[in-house]
């Protein structure tokens, strides 16, 4: 017969929470190891999770494999620990399952991070972000690329998808200079891209209505909107708004070309946060910032479902990765569908403050 005290303590075990597990998938490119691991224990022991599985991502396989491992494995946390490549691969796989995902920001863009926002270049925060973070649902996308030759390709994407001079400066980067200087390499493909900038014509379908006839030189369609170095390209854009927000560039000249590196680089930003104020929110504020938004050089839409077919093939890129040339594709949004940890309100001040800085650098 169980003594009192042994009948309390099997009612104290029934009533616990189960132990929650994490996991980490890392490029071993990117991470410092022995750090990372030491800072992520430590970090367990304090909220007394299970012991943290880790996986090792592959040139051959970037976290996507990993990823099914360690959910089998019944992780209800999936990190990654890598760049926007990784990043990708992970959540397309803890898209639609039981699991959230967390970020450890090691590459040179970190756009999902710089978009939620989460920590970057702070390694103990992002850590306590796993085990202490709040979970937050954002959209996916899911967009379908058709090759020259007729092949067909499903990729998740968080962030942007888009072909054009964009996709070529991408492809054009040189991984030796990315390396050195991280996102400044872009600045030097850029400028060779632009040799080879010429527009493409296309046309495109939003949300099942009609057919319509485009020339740009540059398409993208984004569930969010900022980049590197404080660049705002969307706006309008929001991570769980349920919609995708589309801009099309046809710039006329070197000044076209101009007029939209202020528009992104400055007035982006300045209409964002005035979109967001009170006077924004009014009729007069609505009517200021749709104004703002009719510029020639940029064209913007938004929708649930975006279908584009080239005239000829062209560079496309997903979420800052270029992954070749494609002839048409079609862009979904799951809304909701993603589910991320984030910054408690007690840490939220700390990871803005800390993205807006890594924005200057």
């Amino acid at each position: 017969m169980s003594s009192p005290s042994e009948t309390a303590s099997e009612h104290q075990d029934a009533l616990a929470p189960e132990r929650q597990t994490a996991a980490v998938i890392y490029n071993p490119v990117k991470v410092d190891l022995p750090k990372l691991k030491q800072t992520v224990e430590q970090h367990q022991r304090e909220a007394g999770w299970n012991e943290t599985l880790w996986f090792e991502t592959s040139e051959e396989d970037p976290g996507g494999g990993m990823t099914r491992e360690a959910l089998e494995a019944g992780a209800d946390v999936v990190a990654a620990a890598g760049g926007d490549g990784t990043v990708r691969a992970v959540a397309e796989v803890v898209h639609g399952s039981d699991a959230a995902l967390a970020l450890l920001p090691s590459g040179t863009g970190n756009l999902l991070a710089r978009n939620i926002p989460a920590p970057i270049d702070d390694l103990r925060a992002s850590v306590h972000t796993i085990f202490h973070g709040d979970e937050r649902a954002i959209d996916f996308g899911t967009v379908r690329v058709e090759r020259p030759g007729g092949a067909r390709e499903e990729f998740g994407f968080l962030v942007m998808a888009g072909l054009g001079l964009d996709a070529r400066m991408l492809a054009n980067t040189k991984p030796e200079l990315k390396k050195k200087v991280g996102w400044l390499a872009y600045v030097d493909s850029l400028v060779r891209s632009l040799r080879d900038a010429d527009a493409f014509e296309f046309r495109y379908r939003l949300d099942g209505e009609g057919n319509r006839s485009v020339r740009a030189h540059s398409l993208i369609v984004g569930n969010c909107g900022m980049l590197q170095a404080g660049a705002t390209l969307l706006p309008d854009a929001e991570i769980d708004d349920g919609v995708f927000d589309i801009v099309v560039m046809r710039p006329r000249g070197f000044f076209g070309w101009v007029r939209i590196a202020a528009r992104m680089l400055w007035e982006n930003a300045i209409l964002r946060s005035f979109r967001r104020s009170a006077l924004g929110q009014t009729a007069i504020g609505k009517r200021i910032t749709t104004r703002a938004r009719e510029e020639r050089p940029l064209r913007y839409l938004r929708g649930e479902e975006f279908t584009a077919r080239l005239e000829r093939p062209d560079e496309f890129e997903i979420d800052g990765d270029p992954v070749g040339e494609v002839v048409a594709f079609r862009a979904a949004i799951d809304a909701g569908g993603l589910r991320v940890k984030v910054a408690g309100p007690e840490d939220q001040t700390r990871s803005t403050r800390q993205v807006r800085g890594a924005h200057r650098r």
